[in-house]
């Protein structure tokens, strides 16, 4: 039986148009250049159809790799992705999109649910989960700022 199901949202404004956010988000070796330092390595495990639908990429620093699954994506514009294999939490579905916004640049808006993994951490694994994808966020949103 499916226990309950905790969700998150982030958003920031980046001066970076979509298809510059959305490579370096998607792109599963790009990672380490911009999400330090959280993120010190990345790499694909599974490329898939050109790091599309069922693309594998590692991220993290070893010996903790996490492994995230494309389980869609619409190009500069959407990444949607889960865990693959075990993670902190169960049935990790995390959306990423990208808008382009009047002033040239993009509004980036990153969401997860999950279900915990142990039974009462749920507001616990909620707090640590949002911190780190505010975290990535923000680099991303600033990263990509440099990028173009």
């Amino acid at each position: 039986m499916p226990g309950r199901r905790y969700s998150f949202e982030v958003n920031r404004v980046s001066t970076a148009p979509p298809p510059v956010l959305f490579r370096l988000e998607s792109d599963g070796s790009l990672w380490a250049d911009w999400a330090k330092p959280l993120i010190w390595q990345s790499r694909w495990a599974r490329r898939g159809d050109d790091g599309r639908v069922g693309a594998v990429r590692e991220v993290g620093l070893w010996p903790v790799l996490l492994r995230e699954r494309t389980v869609e994506y619409e190009s500069d514009r959407r990444h949607v992705y889960t865990f693959d294999g075990s993670g902190p939490v169960r049935d990790y579905r995390a959306e990423v999109t990208f808008t382009p916004n009047a002033a040239g640049g993009t509004d980036l808006r990153w969401t997860g649910s999950f279900e915990p993994r142990i039974p009462g951490t749920g507001e616990l694994a909620k707090f640590a989960l949002r911190s780190v994808i505010g975290f990535l966020a923000s680099r991303l949103a600033k990263a990509g700022g440099t990028a173009h």
